[in-house]
């Protein structure tokens, strides 16, 4: 048998027995220029320093022994024990297994690897320039099974050396040993278990699948990618493992050799919170002991970037082991971990990397040392981190003081919008906007931003009685992270500051005026004057009478005793003491601020005052001769007496829709028309001539009130939302006794009557209650007196009310444009026949209303009404106005402007539910006086 023979002969009839150290072995090599290598356990670790390739296109390639080069890829890294990478700087990183292909192995001890870099500014590299760059290590402490878990690959290596047989021997047995492994090498058949069963192939078709076979004088290895057919992923306490459970078998005639070639490594593992990654990896994997009773942990440790920490815990790294688990907590930020700044969604945030690795060594009675590698890089999910906008403004310094912040150093400030205006940061400096970056002591950052409160975009806003509001409104534009993403935050800040100063009033008076003197610093900037809720301008002070003047400093307003707006506080025989408010309101919300005053004591021998409130005072003078009794003096209705009088003075007060007031109305005022006379004292004799000493006395009374808009001579009375009349003016007007001077009469003297039946004989007295249940009819009469008889009386629109004010709401017509509304019941126009009582049939108006249906329990009827003459008269009176095919005589255009206005009431309108009890009430207090009941 020959040496050869001999020696193949010793490696298959002896087992492996070894016995070795556990220690990681670092060797610097010096570089030239950007490569930077080490050697890190069984693995030769490269660094190019990113600077030096910024901007550049480079490769890598691997020199075979023989002088020829490959080209490092992903598809060749993953079957020869290569790794391309970069660190969490972005420094790219080269790693190669001491078992991978083209490395030089002397003896299983030492070993060597060269590597071409090719860096050139263009992509096409043909041109390069080459840094060709030798790795050698040495590695001396193999343990009987090594496992490294690489990022794209798995390997097991397991040692098959054998002892020495004799000193003799010993030198013509190992140059005969490489002869013999490739004998070996042409014989091994690898097995492969799954659930779906065994798998048997040759080293070279096992190529083809992906698998890298091989041996070294004193080890086999197998390396596999994660993704091969053979590949099982199980869950071992939580965690997901890759497994590939094989066999590698070699067979000779008379013998047959199994080595376990099984390797697991973890696929998963990690978990994030807010604050830290952990990462875990089973303590015992099922698959690699296989007699849990026997297992021994003798040594775990961890390393980052290929460098192995003594002392986790100086650097905050958590490293603990238990029964199930290894795990490794690190702080989100912890030191030799990078925080990079990103924007997702439009959100800024940041990530956090570290590439970490573990090793753990143990013993079974399966193997004597199992050394285990595992080397994971970990990134976190996005991490939001909103900025914050920080108000450091003090408003004295009349500067906003605006910062931004916290920023990781990779974010870079670029522009500025402030308003709607966009400025780089060079440009905002010329602006004078200031710009800060302010550095804090855990090494972020942020922007300071100062702007002038009396900057052109920043937005003034005038608040409150005399603040002002400053807004101002910025976003920034910043570069984020490596990836130089664009982000924009917005920031609103506001500032309230009390820097105007409100307008000042001060008044005086004369005899027939007051005045009000105004401040005009800020006024119809922030402000408007208003006398009531009319706008103080120069429209108005036309209007109203009163007379403006400004200077650089002042608005003096002069108004007359008796304009609109005048408030009258007393009204007597001695005085008028008057008032007069200049109201400050806001520009925009029309609050009021202030009110400016001032208040005169005035005395005048005769006036009218009309009061919002559809009061009118008034102060007559006797003007005739001979004198009059001025107590004697009466109103249209007679009752209405002088509140206050003197021989030459009367005085009265009344209120609009009492003492025979009369109303009409025209494009721009409501008119309220009354009357003193003076009664004459005749002689006691039966027929005329009446002989009297008394003079002829009549003073006309006028109040006009003004409406803002007229639909169909009604919308006041329809369309009105208040109960207050507008201030008022009044005219007084005397008239003789002379024939040549007769008065032009416009408002109608008309008067209203609710009677008790449809004979309309029987009317109920004025101001008396009238009570009605709600399914009688009302009839309801109305009289026009002192016209001509060929004048008609048409009714324009009639209404009924809860009160007996003209422009009280809500308001149900029953009569619209002289035809009947029958929205709330039914209502018929009666005819009107001569009697003793009537001898002018068509100055009356009857309506009858039938089923009324409104939710009332008191009403009153109001009607405007108005005079014409028609060529064609129906009969039974009705009306022609506004009515199909009917018309006005030519003369008609003579009274267009003759209006009448009347109110009845009230009218008790009772329910159902209500009439037992009016009945219990009527036997107790007798009100059968002015109504028929009926059972």
């Amino acid at each position: 048998m020959g040496m050869v023979e001999k020696v193949l002969c010793r490696i298959l009839l002896l087992l492996l027995l070894l016995q070795c150290g556990i220690g990681w072995t670092q060797e610097a090599v010096s570089s030239p220029g950007f490569i930077e290598s080490t050697c890190f356990s069984s693995i030769f670790w490269m660094k190019l320093d990113k600077s030096f390739l910024q901007k550049k296109f480079f490769n890598i390639e691997i020199i075979d022994p023989s002088g020829v080069p490959f080209l490092v890829d992903q598809m060749l890294g993953a079957r020869c024990g290569y790794t391309l990478s970069k660190d969490v700087w972005g420094n790219p990183i080269f790693r190669a297994s001491f078992l991978g292909c083209h490395v030089i192995n002397e003896k299983d001890e030492k070993f060597s690897l060269t590597v071409n870099i090719k860096v050139s500014l263009f992509e096409d590299l043909r041109a390069a320039t080459i840094y060709q760059h030798p790795m050698h290590c040495s590695y001396f402490s193999w343990a009987p099974r090594e496992i490294l878990c690489e990022e794209n690959y798995m390997e097991v290596s397991v040692m098959t050396d054998i002892p020495r047989i004799s000193e003799a021997e010993t030198a013509e047995w190992m140059s005969a040993l490489p002869e013999a492994q490739k004998v070996m090498y042409q014989m091994w058949k690898l097995m492969f278990y799954s659930p779906s069963g065994i798998r048997t192939t040759g080293v070279s078709d096992a190529d083809k699948l992906g698998y890298s076979f091989n041996n070294t004088l004193a080890r086999v290895f197998l390396r596999s990618p994660y993704s091969t057919s053979e590949t099982e992923n199980t869950v071992v306490n939580g965690v997901t493992m890759s497994t590939i459970t094989s066999r590698s078998r070699y067979r000779q005639r008379w013998l047959l050799l199994l080595i376990d070639t099984t390797i697991s490594c973890p696929v998963d593992g990690t978990s994030f919170t807010d604050a830290s990654i952990i990462w875990t990896v089973p303590t015992i994997i099922p698959r690699l002991v296989l007699q849990e009773s026997t297992f021994r942990s003798l040594n775990v440790s961890m390393g980052i970037n290929g460098e192995k920490i003594e002392n986790p815990e100086k650097f905050n790294y958590t490293l603990e082991r238990n029964i199930t688990h290894i795990g490794v907590t690190i702080p989100i930020g912890a030191p030799r971990g990078r925080l990079q700044s990103t924007v997702s969604n439009e959100v800024h945030g940041v990530t956090y990397s570290i590439d970490l690795l573990m090793e753990h060594s143990w013993t079974n009675t399966d193997w004597q040392l199992t050394k285990y590698i595992v080397i994971k890089p970990i990134t976190t999910p996005f991490l939001p981190r909103i900025p914050t906008v920080i108000n450091n403004t003090v408003p004295e310094t009349r500067i906003f003081d605006v910062l931004l912040g916290v920023f990781l150093p990779d974010v870079s400030l670029v522009t500025l919008t402030i308003g709607d205006v966009t400025f780089s940061l060079k440009e905002a400096e010329q602006k004078g906007y200031r710009i800060s970056d302010i550095p804090f002591p855990n090494g972020t950052r942020g922007f300071e931003l100062e702007v002038p409160f009396d900057d052109p975009n920043v937005l003034k806003e005038y608040v409150n009685r005399n603040e002002t509001r400053y807004h101002l409104r910025v976003i920034y534009t910043l570069i984020v992270g490596p990836e130089e993403k664009l982000y924009r935050h917005p920031a609103d800040v506001e500032c309230t500051m009390a820097d105007i100063q409100l307008p000042e009033g001060i008044g005086y008076c004369d005899k027939k005026n007051i005045y009000l003197a105004v401040t005009i610093a800020g006024l119809f900037q922030y402000w408007s004057l208003y006398v009531g809720n009319t706008p103080l301008n120069q429209i108005t002070a036309r209007t109203n009478g009163y007379f403006i003047m400004t200077n650089d400093t002042h608005l003096v307003l002069q108004v007359p005793l008796f304009a609109p707006g005048m408030i009258y506080e007393e009204v007597s025989l001695e005085r008028i003491q008057a008032r007069f408010d200049l109201v400050l309101k806001k520009m925009v919300t029309l609050e009021t601020l202030d009110t400016f005053s001032m208040r005169c004591n005035f005395h005048s021998s005769e006036f009218i005052v009309c009061y919002p409130n559809g009061t009118v005072t008034v102060l007559a003078h006797m003007k005739t001769v001979p004198s009059i009794d001025m107590g004697k003096t009466r109103l249209k209705d007679n009752i209405c007496k002088p509140q206050d009088h003197t021989k030459d003075q009367a005085l009265f007060r009344f209120q609009v829709s009492t003492c025979g007031t009369s109303v009409k109305f025209n494009d721009e005022h409501l008119i309220y028309e009354n009357e003193i006379s003076f009664e004459k004292e005749t002689l006691p004799i039966q027929n005329p001539p009446i002989i009297t000493r008394d003079p002829e006395y009549r003073l006309t009374i006028l109040c006009y009130y003004p409406i803002k808009e007229i639909l169909m001579q009604s919308a006041m009375f329809y369309g009105s939302s208040s109960r207050t009349l507008p201030y008022g003016s009044g005219t007084m007007m005397s008239w003789t006794n002379k024939k040549d001077l007769t008065r032009t009469r416009q408002v109608l003297n008309i008067q209203a009557n609710m009677f008790k039946d449809e004979s309309f004989t029987e009317a109920y007295k004025y101001h008396s209650l009238v009570i009605k249940y709600s399914w009688e009819p009302l009839f309801f009469e109305v009289e026009l007196k002192d016209e001509a008889p060929n004048v008609e009386l048409f009714l324009e629109n009639c209404w009924m009310t809860q009160s007996e004010e003209i422009s009280s709401i809500p308001q149900w017509n029953f009569i619209v444009d002289g035809c009947e509304n029958k929205s709330y019941g039914s209502v018929i126009f009666s005819p009107v026949m001569t009697n003793d009582r009537i001898k002018h049939p068509n100055h009356f108006k009857r309506v009858r209303i039938l089923n009324l249906t409104l939710p009332l329990t008191e009403v009153y009827l109001h009607c405007t009404a108005t005079i014409g003459t028609c060529l064609h008269v129906p009969s039974g009176g009705l009306p022609c106005k506004s009515c199909p095919g009917k018309t006005f005589g030519q003369h008609s255009e003579i009274y267009a402007n003759h209006h009448g206005y009347v109110v009845a009431g009230p009218i008790s309108i009772l329910q159902p539910e209500q009439i037992k009890e009016l009945d219990t009430k009527r036997n107790k207090v007798g009100l059968g006086a002015e109504k028929d009941y009926k059972n």
